[in-house]
């Protein structure tokens, strides 16, 4: 292999890779640290009034947008008075699934990007429509097992909580720029270089043998994009991603064979990672016991929503 066939084929596409995820990363976490979905969160109050959701559960709602800790702290607090219910805490927490999304949203959508380039806003979009999808059942589940509820004050409880300075949100950026670009180089270079030689040399015509025999019940997916599923299943949601750009670069898969491993792979992989990810600080929050429930909960329902729009992309796609 001479040089100008390794540069062109993995030296180029991989810096030009590494400087596009750099700046779709620091742009993210401006977004994130400068508070600018804040803005959306006026919505919170009509739809808690139809869902009969109490008010705390909406201003929880709007403060989803900017913070999950302060969101949940909100509900526990509420929790323990007693202004809340258990059944009331489980939908509500359930509710702050959609300014959740939202608020990792960015980050998500300009690590992908440069990755998978066009199939990042298909697989952004159907877990979007996911988020929207579980927010609706939450609705309809609240205006069937709740009573009906007074008009209460959401939008005043918003000032709790106030946007960042440019120089404070700068400095938020940064700090975790410098965290996340160190974890998400430490899983892309390794791999986007592991998979490309294996791609180059044929690998995956033994790798496409051995998961015929053991992985038939995925064998609707080709096997490159099988190998994009072990490798989120196995590592982390940037493996499968560096895993598809290799691919996307060699030409071996299409937008809708990326999308589908993608979402394989997130429905595989989220239950136990969030888990891991999601308990230590529910746990400080809320009692062990509920923070399992929740977790669970929350997790169950993502994990249907995003079969059914994966399912639906499958059929009419």
């Amino acid at each position: 292999m001479d040089f100008d066939l390794l540069w062109n084929g993995l030296g180029w596409p991989l810096c030009r890779l590494i400087f596009y995820i750099s700046l779709g990363l620091m742009i993210g976490n401006l977004i994130e640290a400068l508070n600018w979905t804040r803005a959306v969160a006026r919505v919170a109050e009509p739809i808690t009034r139809i869902a009969r959701l109490k008010d705390v559960t909406g201003a929880s709602f709007s403060m989803a947008f900017f913070s999950g800790i302060a969101a949940n702290t909100m509900l526990a607090e509420a929790h323990e008075k007693g202004t809340l219910s258990d059944k009331e805490l489980m939908i509500s927490n359930l509710f702050n699934s959609l300014p959740t999304y939202f608020l990792h949203m960015p980050t998500l959508f300009f690590i992908t990007v440069p990755f998978i380039g066009s199939a990042a806003v298909v697989y952004v979009s159907l877990t979007l429509g996911a988020a929207f999808l579980r927010t609706a059942f939450i609705i309809l589940l609240g205006r069937l097992v709740l009573p009906p509820l007074p008009p209460g004050c959401v939008t005043c409880r918003l000032d709790e909580q106030r946007s960042a300075g440019w120089r404070e949100a700068l400095k938020k950026t940064w700090s975790r720029f410098k965290k996340r670009i160190r974890k998400i180089l430490r899983i892309t270079v390794p791999i986007y270089i592991a998979i490309y030689l294996l791609n180059r040399y044929g690998a995956f015509g033994v790798f496409e043998d051995f998961l015929a025999e053991h992985v038939s019940f995925f064998s609707w997916l080709p096997t490159e994009a099988l190998s994009i599923v072990v490798f989120h299943v196995a590592a982390e949601f940037t493996a499968g991603l560096a895993t598809a750009g290799a691919l996307i670069q060699e030409g071996a898969l299409t937008t809708r064979e990326i999308v589908l491993a993608l979402v394989l792979g997130n429905v595989l992989s989220s239950p136990m990672r969030a888990f891991r990810h999601q308990f230590p600080y529910y746990a400080g929050i809320f009692k062990p016991r509920i923070a399992l429930r929740l977790i669970a909960a929350n997790q169950t329902l993502r994990v249907v929503s995003i079969i059914t729009t994966g399912t639906l992309y499958y059929f009419f796609g």
